[in-house]
């Protein structure tokens, strides 16, 4: 079956056809670096990877580029009041980002490029639409001509009639029409700079992802995603001035992800109603702040609740429960190999799973299915007869589903635990076979004030990891 996502541009589901077989060449607008990510910006980076890895998983080769805005009057700003440079505090949130992200299990993309690395690439593109009469130069900015771009609007569906009524001309504006938005901005007060044709300055924020995008991927590719308030006028005013410069398709397929909001708002730092990513992976962890988003459909707006995180911390443990009972049944499971309708209910479930995930990446009906999984692999860990091989088989959909969705199933549990905690799990072992369950039952009780426990079954004891919150 082949992908299908919803486009945009076309605002329908759409069968995914790259442009060159076996290959998807993917862009996504990255952060802009002057204060830590919230878990509206989180969101988007969860989607996109878990996107680029179905794309994996599928077979094809896939070239992911996600930016970093690395020049903004934001950065300029932080950098003033922080009595630094602009560089330290890109660098700093940078470095910061990317911690955040690994813990959300975010794959690194193919090419992260700055925009202060592609100074040239993007002077250059400006270049060609001032030849071809799309842009214009005053005072040493430089401004696309909107109204000379027949399509305009396309992508966020408004009539540049509608827009044209509702624009404000801004003060002190040099603009031909108020519709118009910068290209390069000269420099003022001594801010960070670079040379140009039009005298020092720096590039508006919409120019440096056409292209950073184009140098890496060409004047055509295939995806290209962010969040949903990024289609107008972001997205809109890459594909115009793609577009004019090069008189071809800039982007194919264009995928938006829901808003997080909290207070039935939309989470901005503007508005000052965030939740930091790394302030909820401390609560929860990264993989559980993972799992919550993914419980919802990336188009679909997420609303934030701490309860709401804490049950999907809650879920994922039944997961996590359930792996780790395979894993420990396989220490007295007889040799043997699947049998035939074991594997026919895997691929049953395996079949359910890919259909979620090739129709728009709806990741709530594939976890679904995992709980499908979960609820079998429970069944065969308590089969007396089990054999190695049926247990092995349900442990590597775990893999795959886990793969698929960046989620290791399974895996937060004795590599956490330090050597204190594992002479304490010893010495309650060793206190149960000698009957002296007072002090067998206060080290389990002490054990779980840490989030440790500890659980007897008839192949042993087998430890499990929760986050207290």
């Amino acid at each position: 079956m082949a992908i299908v996502l919803f486009n945009t541009l076309s605002g329908r589901k759409e069968p995914f056809v790259p442009l060159e077989p076996g290959k998807v060449r993917m862009y996504v607008c990255g952060p802009t670096v002057y204060h830590y990510i919230h878990i509206g910006n989180g969101r988007a980076s969860v989607v996109f990877d878990t996107v680029r890895r179905w794309f994996s998983a599928r077979g094809y080769d896939v070239t992911y580029v996600q930016n970093y805005t690395d020049i903004d009057d934001r950065i300029i700003r932080a950098a003033r009041e922080a009595g630094e440079t602009v560089k330290t505090i890109a660098e700093r949130y940078i470095a910061a980002y990317e911690a955040d992200i690994r813990a959300l299990n975010v794959l690194p993309p193919t090419h992260a490029p700055r925009v202060t690395g592609h100074i040239r690439e993007i002077v250059a593109l400006i270049e060609r639409l001032m030849a071809k009469g799309y842009a214009y130069e005053q005072g040493g900015d430089v401004y696309f001509r909107v109204e000379r771009f027949a399509g305009y609007g396309k992508l966020s569906k408004q009539p540049i009639e509608d827009l044209l009524a509702g624009a404000r001309v801004e003060v002190g504006t040099r603009k031909e029409n108020p519709l118009d938005f910068a290209l390069w901005k000269r420099e003022t007060d001594g801010e960070a700079a670079f040379p140009s044709p039009w005298g020092p300055g720096r590039p508006g924020w919409h120019i440096e992802c056409s292209a950073m995008s184009m140098r890496y991927l060409g004047e055509t590719f295939d995806i290209h995603g962010g969040g949903q308030d990024l289609c107008f006028p972001h997205h809109e005013n890459e594909i115009a001035q793609s577009e004019a410069a090069t008189g071809v398709t800039f982007v194919r397929y264009w995928l938006h992800n829901g808003h997080v909001t909290i207070d039935e708002a939309k989470m901005s730092k503007s508005l000052g109603n965030v939740v930091l990513v790394r302030d909820a992976i401390r609560d929860v962890g990264g993989r559980a702040l993972r799992f919550w988003y993914l419980n919802t459909h990336y188009r679909q707006p997420l609303r934030y609740h701490p309860e709401a995180i804490r049950s999907a911390q809650t879920s994922l443990e039944r997961i996590d429960t359930a792996v780790r009972g395979v894993r420990h049944a396989l220490g007295a499971a007889s040799e043997g190999a699947a049998e035939g309708a074991l594997l026919q209910a895997l691929k049953s479930i395996e079949a359910r799973f890919e259909a979620a995930m090739d129709d728009d990446f709806n990741t709530p009906e594939a976890i679904t299915a995992v709980f499908d999984l979960v609820r079998l692999a429970n069944a065969v860990s308590a089969e007396a007869k089990r054999t190695r091989g049926a247990l092995e088989a349900v442990l590597a959909r775990f893999h795959a589903f886990g793969e698929a969705l960046g989620i290791a199933f399974g895996e937060e549990t004795e590599a956490e635990l330090d050597d204190e905690v594992r002479a304490l799990i010893e010495e309650r072992s060793a206190a149960r076979k000698a009957r002296d369950y007072a002090r067998a039952d206060a080290i389990r009780a002490a054990l779980l004030r840490r989030g440790i426990v500890l659980e007897d079954t008839p192949d042993g004891v087998r430890v499990r990891i929760v986050r207290r919150t």
